[in-house]
């Protein structure tokens, strides 16, 4: 492994006590037994148990014996710039523990480290890659004292949650600004409240972002941070990538978006299977081509290119590692269900909502839709956001729309605002009745397009697996 990722330089570490033998003991046990009765992956109990046990379980195994780790946060991306990252680091010949589930909460990033461990606690030579939800970030860095962390953007989410996104950025800035000094620091200059983060840190910071010629989006209602994050002026955008992403300025006191380090010179989306882009780092040009679709996925691959300069690890074998790289669970995701076509799409929230609808645009999709959302503590029980979701776009295409969850009446009232007519939208809250009747006048070959918060997708697909469609959703 490099020199730059290895471990930090810890005195002699201490014998597992009796605690945390039986902690590691019981998580394991958990996650086998929810396999075993088919209840999930056990990507979440096993860090639950553990913790339950010994509360300092991941501090010990991961931040007093200096294993280094990759942390990933922010609003949008953090699945899809995971898996990306993982797989530039095994082409690189490092071996990688990730949480490829998307689990990221607390329990989720134990359950990543309890689950490679030992029963002595001892974690394999390489890095751990964990996606970490952001309003967990603050309790999950002390806890891991990451090598590398990566903010991908900040939009609204989950504002029951989270509160107002000011509130978010500021949690993330205290995490940042607390780094070691041997840590880099990775920032998404595209998004000024992100380029912005502990300006006055010492250490590493990489940049990355889109440097293309035109746009390619437009301020709407949906964009978030349109101000400048110093003086609250109204930024000038010379070029608008995604949302409130671009090339900015401040007129009023001078505030630019910074240098970048690594950047997207090119970008080209095919269709809902491939992305191709050029990216320029500090000391070379690349040209990927990624069976992924989307603007968004450009810069997820720019990010966790970004990471990789960070911790200053060669790029060898970058074009064949991200070309490896498909769609995660639920993100455009297709499925084969019996001669028709089910494709998966993740969406919760504003812009991951409108960058999935353009990516669809690109193949006249969606036609045959069914769309579901949940008030679960998992997805957010505000759901005012929906009306900033661009779906007058789509209405016009739409054939029939099948509309399921526990806030499918909301759902059904904003469609019918946006234009879709009434007799075009069929309520049917249970998820696998809406699934047969999504599926149900699809012609063969048809294609249906699934749009869906988490919960209710997680349902969705395990309906599928039902069926004998497809896998479970956590082996993707």
């Amino acid at each position: 492994m490099t020199s730059q990722i290895s471990r930090r330089p810890v005195g002699s570490k201490p014998s597992p006590s009796l605690r945390t033998i039986i902690a590691l003991a019981a998580g394991k046990t958990a996650a086998r037994a929810t396999r075993l009765i088919g209840r999930g992956g056990g990507t979440a109990i096993t860090g639950m148990v553990a913790r339950r046990v010994d509360p300092r379980i991941l501090d010990k195994l991961v931040r007093i014996p200096g294993v280094p780790v990759v942390a990933i946060t922010g609003s949008n991306g953090k699945t899809t710039t995971a898996r990306f990252t993982a797989a530039l680091l095994r082409g690189e010949g490092i071996n990688v523990c990730h949480n490829s589930a998307g689990a990221n909460l607390v329990q989720g990033v134990t359950s990543l480290a309890v689950s490679y461990a030992d029963l002595l606690g001892a974690l394999p030579d390489g890095v751990l890659v964990v996606e970490v939800d952001e309003g967990a970030l603050p309790q999950v860095a002390p806890e891991t004292l990451p090598r590398a962390l990566l903010v991908t953007d900040l939009f609204r989410d989950q504002l029951d949650r989270f509160g107002e996104i000011y509130a978010v950025a500021d949690a993330i800035e205290s995490v940042a600004a607390a780094l070691p000094p041997d840590a880099a620091l990775i920032v998404n200059a595209d998004d000024p409240m992100v380029a912005t983060l502990a300006e006055k840190r010492e250490g590493r910071r990489v940049t990355f972002g889109l440097s293309i010629k035109h746009s390619t989006d437009q301020i709407t209602r949906a964009a978030d941070t349109i101000r400048c994050p110093r003086c609250r002026a109204d930024l000038k955008y010379r070029h608008v990538y995604l949302s409130h992403m671009g090339d900015y300025s401040c007129p009023a006191c001078g505030f630019t978006r910074p240098r970048l380090d690594v950047a997207v010179t090119a970008l080209e989306v095919v269709g809902l299977d491939r992305t191709r882009c050029d990216i320029q780092t500090p000391t070379r040009r690349m040209t990927l081509d990624i069976p992924q679709s989307g603007i968004h996925i450009a810069y997820d691959a720019a990010a966790a290119i970004a990471i990789l300069v960070g911790l200053g690890i060669p790029l060898d074998h970058a074009v064949e590692s991200m070309a490896s790289v498909g769609p995660a669970f639920g993100r455009l995701e297709k499925i084969d269900a019996g001669g028709k076509t089910v494709i998966l799409a993740f969406a919760k929230n504003p812009t991951s909502y409108n960058t999935t609808l353009r990516a669809l645009a690109t193949e006249d999709e969606p036609r045959q839709l069914l769309i579901a959302a949940s008030n679960t503590l998992v997805d957010g029980e505000d759901f005012g956001w929906l009306w900033d979701v661009d779906f007058e776009s789509m209405a016009p295409k739409i054939e029939r729309v099948v509309v399921s969850g526990t806030r499918a009446d909301e759902l059904a009232n904003r469609l019918h605002y946006a234009g879709v007519p009434s007799g075009k939208i069929r309520v049917v809250e249970d998820r696998s009745l809406a699934l047969t009747e999504g599926l149900a006048l699809l012609p063969a070959g048809g294609r249906l397009i699934v749009l869906s918060g988490y919960t209710p997708l997680i349902e969705l697909r395990n309906e599928m697996r039902h069926r004998g469609w497809t896998g479970r959703y956590w082996a993707v």
